[in-house]
């Protein structure tokens, strides 16, 4: 295992009251949603802090034991949400689930605070082995629409996720995944902007593998006009008149 993957796991731990956990969650929606109109607009209409909301009860009574309680509480949050978080998550402070619909966050995972999450993402187990499974997703972290991050791997702080991408391996903070499977891209940009708000330029994200192919076909270019000179040369050696000794 990586010294990544070993390093001390985001603080989720919080010692703040059930209410102002979900009062925080509420109030970061506008700074991660522009089309956040009013707090009774999240409160009434947004899935995800729906489903963040039962998971935090149901997180409560699953620590307490009461794990039949906590399960069909999670089921029915996911019944009416279709985001299907397990009780046993540890989730820390303002996450956000935006376009709540899809989302499958497993048992063992552990998730930081300040992050946010679209729709179709699943932080998923890829062993039978008793113990860690899942995802730990350190604080900052913005994971894309349709993204799969499996296995008990790390997401490093600030780091961000390609839509649809698979990640499988340990992610460096402050790195950029994009494709299948993840590939890291050094990215040197702005996170967020002056009013602190979270970045939304999805459609900037780089394509390293595209890059690669463009390089590859301009090399391909310069050799095929290279090939292309020594047959010319060729050729007209091969046209010369015998005893012909211009070079």
């Amino acid at each position: 295992m990586s010294e990544l993957s070993i390093a001390a796991a985001p603080r989720v731990s919080s010692s703040k009251g059930l209410v102002t956990l979900i009062r925080e969650d509420i109030a970061c929606v506008p700074h991660r949603d522009p089309a956040a109109r009013s707090t009774l607009e999240v409160v009434l209409f947004y899935p995800g802090v729906h489903a963040l909301i039962w998971h935090r009860i149901a997180h409560r009574l699953w620590r307490a034991g009461r794990k039949f309680s906590a399960r069909g509480l999670s089921w029915f949050a996911r019944l009416v949400t279709n985001i299907d978080i397990h009780p046993g998550a540890t989730i820390g402070e303002r996450f956000f689930i935006d376009h709540g619909v899809g989302v499958v966050i497993g048992e063992t995972a552990v998730i930081g605070d300040d992050v946010t999450m679209y729709h179709g993402v699943t932080l998923g187990g890829t062993s039978w082995s008793a113990g860690k499974r899942h995802p730990t997703v350190e604080d900052g972290v913005l994971i894309g629409a349709g993204a799969k991050i499996l296995g008990p791997i790390t997401v490093g702080p600030r780091a961000r996720i390609g839509a649809n991408s698979v990640v499988i391996e340990d992610v460096p903070p402050e790195m950029t995944v994009v494709g299948i499977p993840g590939r890291i891209v050094r990215e040197q940009r702005r996170r967020s902007g002056v009013d602190g708000r979270i970045d939304l330029e999805h459609h900037l994200i780089p394509d390293p593998v595209g890059d690669a192919i463009s390089v590859l076909i301009d090399r391909i270019d310069f050799l095929e006009a290279r090939l292309a000179h020594v047959q010319l040369r060729v050729n007209e050696a091969a046209h010369r008149p015998t005893g012909d000794s211009t070079p």
